[in-house]
């Protein structure tokens, strides 16, 4: 049997040996090339004394590289209880620095399992590292987001999404991409688009590219409160095509835009996250003038 660069056997033969074939439903999409995974490992910057958190590990491809570049620990979710055997055999070759976790990680609480294995002495920073299935992604991405009012309990996230998702969480006022997801990862995040990966590098090829977006929190960020925010874009981008007047119409309409000082005939897509943040100030301020 050949080995790769880390002494263990090539993810394609890792994969038949387990009987491993992606699952459409489970929005799986195995990565096979050890030269982009390790790529992928590379951009999340140096790994040495951090825990990375990785979702969807699969047979394993990113798990291995992110090891080989020196992470101090990670914790693999896997929800798909076939990957597991192949992923144990990671672990026995990094002894103690590999722990997977059979969970969906829709439903596991990251920042609290974070805390629990980030404390202590150690107390080390925690990077996530996915190559997120395209049916969860997103809204992976917004419950790491908003899990934390505060200091978010992750250091940095380097994920892949298919690359209209990418391109909205980096989109910028005016942009066709912009809407409630730019302006909250923009709020919250620096964020870039580090590179894209073609379908051919995957298997089975999906039907899009995808694309490999790096985000940082921001230390200081524009004041207003998340829920207030989440307010104002769900209303103005639900309506896009319409007139911020219009659209805006349940959370205050023209009363609220002209406490803002935005021009009503504007609409979502041209208004910056400042002005979305002094929307949501005003939205508070109403909402205390009138209790």
């Amino acid at each position: 049997m050949s080995l790769a660069f880390d002494g263990l056997p090539p993810l394609r033969e890792v994969a038949a040996a387990h009987g491993l074939t992606a699952v459409k439903a489970l929005g799986q999409n195995f990565l096979f090339d050890l030269n982009l995974t390790q790529k992928i490992a590379r951009s999340a910057g140096p790994l040495a004394g951090a825990l990375v958190i990785e979702i969807g590990p699969g047979p394993g491809g990113l798990t291995r590289a992110l090891l080989a570049e020196g992470a101090e620990r990670v914790i693999a979710i896997e929800r798909d209880r076939r990957c597991l055997p192949a992923l144990g055999e990671i672990a026995a070759h990094y002894p103690g620095r590999l722990e997977i976790i059979e969970a969906d990680a829709l439903s596991t609480d990251l920042a609290a399992l974070a805390a629990a294995r980030s404390g202590g002495e150690d107390d080390l920073p925690v990077k996530i590292v996915a190559n997120l299935p395209y049916n969860i992604g997103t809204q992976l991405l917004l419950n790491w987001l908003t899990a934390d009012a505060g200091t978010p309990f992750w250091s940095s996230m380097t994920l892949m999404f298919q690359k209209e998702v990418g391109q909205r969480i980096v989109a910028a006022a005016g942009d066709k991409h912009y809407g409630r997801l730019g302006v909250l990862a923009g709020w919250l995040t620096h964020a870039e688009i580090l590179f894209d990966i073609s379908p051919q590098a995957f298997h089975p090829p999906p039907k899009v590219t995808s694309s490999v977006v790096h985000l940082e929190p921001r230390r200081e960020r524009l004041p207003c409160q998340l829920a207030s925010l989440e307010r104002i874009t769900q209303a103005a981008f639900g309506q896009r095509r319409k007139m911020l007047r219009q659209s805006l119409k349940p959370v205050g309409g023209e009363r609220l835009l002209n406490a803002a000082e935005i021009d009503p005939q504007r609409r979502a897509e041209t208004l910056s996250i400042a002005e979305f943040c002094t929307l949501a100030r005003c939205l508070d301020a109403q909402a205390g003038t009138s209790g």
